[in-house]
């Protein structure tokens, strides 16, 4: 089962951080055991909330708005997508993740809908 493992609330660090080397690390070790346990599907760190923008369709009318969805404090940083055995493992992955410790990780399962296909280009 697939499961998206979204990380709020981290702080971005810069190459030239104090202690950047080690959490880049870190985090590389991470994604290493991620392949190492043949999970990893996809994950990338998202760009800052001030490049989002929201598009909503109201009557035919296209809403495009500058920022995210909602305000709040709260703010995504990036995303795994893991394909576990269950959500104990999924779990267990995302307590290992060194984001977790600055920021939260929440889990979700992603849903399969009969008959929507998003594979990528040229999949076969």
């Amino acid at each position: 089962m697939r499961y998206l493992l979204m990380i709020y609330n981290c702080e971005r660090a810069e190459p030239s951080d104090p202690g950047f080397a080690e959490a880049l690390a870190r985090v590389n070790a991470f994604a290493d055991e991620l392949r190492r346990r043949a999970v990893l599907v996809a994950g990338d760190p998202v760009q800052d909330v001030h490049t989002a923008t929201t598009v909503a369709v109201r009557d035919g009318r296209t809403l495009i708005t500058d920022g995210p969805f909602v305000e709040t404090h709260e703010h995504l940083g990036g995303y795994y997508v893991l394909d576990c055995r269950d959500l104990d493992e999924a779990l267990e992955l995302a307590a290992r993740c060194p984001l977790a410790e600055t920021g939260t990780i929440e889990v979700r399962p992603l849903a399969h809908v009969p008959g929507v296909d998003h594979s990528p280009a040229g999949a076969v």
